[in-house]
């Protein structure tokens, strides 16, 4: 077998693998004790994480949270901010 099949094989049981929710860790470890050698499977590693990111979806600005805090009426409750948490504030 060509050493570039080799490696794409290791590459798809990573990718593959890695979408069922298995650590890279264990991955490793199961190949290592199959008799791969160690450098053939942290090149597939990266090999794979490259893949995966590039298939994964970019975020152009952060989320942002709002919450609030309702009461039993649904109604917003306001808390008010005590003397030393504006006096921390302050020191920030």
């Amino acid at each position: 077998m060509r050493k570039q099949d080799y490696k794409g094989q290791l590459v798809d049981y990573f990718k593959k693998n890695l979408k069922k929710g298995y650590t890279t860790e264990s991955l490793k470890f199961a190949l290592e004790r199959q008799g791969y050698s160690r450098t053939s499977i942290e090149q597939a590693i990266e090999q794979a994480n490259k893949e995966l990111a590039k298939q994964a979806p970019e975020f152009k600005e952060k989320p942002i949270i709002k919450y609030e805090i309702i009461d039993e009426n649904n109604k917003p409750v306001v808390i008010k901010r005590t003397f030393w948490s504006k006096l921390k504030s302050l020191f920030k």
